[in-house]
């Protein structure tokens, strides 16, 4: 029973508090930080998109050539 009280229900219990605590210092964005995240996230979603645009456009040239070569 030691042992199931040392790995089980203590950490589980240090765990619960831990969450409990976390939570209550936790505080929700305000209007400027909400859009501070919209607009990075926003930016992020465009860097991407253009990478996976040029990565597509240099390789449908490249797979035209592999292609006719057969």
């Amino acid at each position: 029973m030691d042992t199931l009280e040392q790995y089980v229900l203590e950490p589980t219990e240090e765990f619960i508090l831990d969450s409990k605590r976390f939570i209550t210092k936790c505080n929700k964005p305000n209007q400027k930080e909400y859009n501070k995240t919209i607009y990075v996230v926003l930016i992020g979603f465009a860097i991407l998109g253009f990478c996976g645009y040029f990565i597509k456009l240099v390789h449908i040239p490249i797979t035209g050539l592999l292609m006719s070569s057969e």
